[in-house]
This record gives C-alpha cells, sequence and structure tokens, in this order.
C-alpha cells in the first residue's frame, strides 16, 4: 500500500541548489516524487556558525515501510558525499522524514513525526506551500496552524532566487 511521505531537504556545502536538484533525482529510487515546495534560504539553526542552507519540502509516495525507507535515505545522503562528523553542522545534503502518511513511529532509530518539525519554520514554510491543511498526527493540528504559533522573530526563512 503506497504511502505519502514528506520530507525536509537541506544543502549548505557546495553546488547547494544542485545538492538539492540531484536528492530529489535519488529519490525517485524510493517512490514517487508527487509535490515539492519552492526552495528557501534559511539561516542555520542551533549550529550558527556555518554557511546559511537552501531549504525545500518534498511529498513522494512509496510503498517501502519506514525503517526501509530510512535506510534507503541515508543511502542516498552517504552517496552524496554526508559524513556525520558534527552534529547540526556544515553538509552537503540533509534528508529528514517529517511524516509518513499518519503513522507515529519512536525508536531509537527514527522518530515519525519529526519532533522538531513545529518548530523549525524553515520546515514549515515550504511545508505549507504543499500541504497546508495536513495534520500532524500527535498534535492534531495543520501544517498551517503550527506556522502561525510560531514566534514571527524564530529564524530567518526566504524564498530563494538563483541569481
Amino acid at each position: 500500500m503506497k504511502k505519502t511521505v514528506y520530507l525536509s531537504l537541506g544543502s549548505n556545502l557546495g553546488d547547494r541548489a544542485g545538492n538539492l536538484e540531484t536528492a530529489i533525482e535519488h529519490l525517485e529510487e524510493v517512490g514517487t516524487v508527487v509535490r515539492r515546495s519552492s526552495v528557501y534560504e534559511t539561516e542555520p539553526v542551533e549550529v550558527e556558525r556555518q554557511p546559511w542552507f537552501l531549504n525545500c519540502v518534498v511529498a513522494i509516495e512509496t510503498e517501502l515501510m519506514p525503517k526501509q525507507f530510512l535506510s534507503r535515505v541515508l543511502a542516498i545522503e552517504q552517496k552524496m558525499g554526508r559524513g556525520r562528523t558534527q552534529p547540526k553542522g556544515p553538509r552537503p545534503i540533509d534528508i529528514d522524514i517529517l511524516l509518513f502518511g499518519g503513522s507515529v513511529v519512536d525508536t531509537s532509530a527514527l522518530a515519525i513525526p519529526h519532533p522538531a518539525m513545529h518548530e523549525r519554520r524553515f520546515v514549515l514554510e515550504p511545508l505549507t506551500e504543499i500541504a497546508p491543511d495536513l495534520r500532524h498526527p500527535v498534535f492534531k493540528k495543520t501544517v498551517r496552524e503550527m506556522l502561525a504559533a510560531l514566534p514571527s522573530k524564530s529564524d530567518a526563512v526566504r524564498k530563494w532566487k538563483p541569481e
């Protein structure tokens, strides 16, 4: 049975826009990308002394189960040069599973829904663009409602325009 999975993609090393496009192409190996947001330039969160990110959100339909899906996503990150030397540090690609159908998963290796998605403007802005009425399976709020609840001064997020 197909599930719709929402992913947040980010890149702040190398050809940031190219990295996002390459990751989306690779994601076609694990399902069908059915929607994608605009690209946003975003201020780093938590580890602030690093280059700004380009971020987007994609919706993908897949028949994989969450753990299989995670394994394939981690392989894409590794293939694209992602090392895990500094938590939250600079990286050519970061792919986070935000929502996986209506599933709730809480293991040491995987947490769905993403435990911080409701606090991150760089996730909620692009997610609102493609799925504003999608409901968080735990909080029962829509993506639009979660975005509206963020403090107005939370992390800088702006639509990106190539130069």
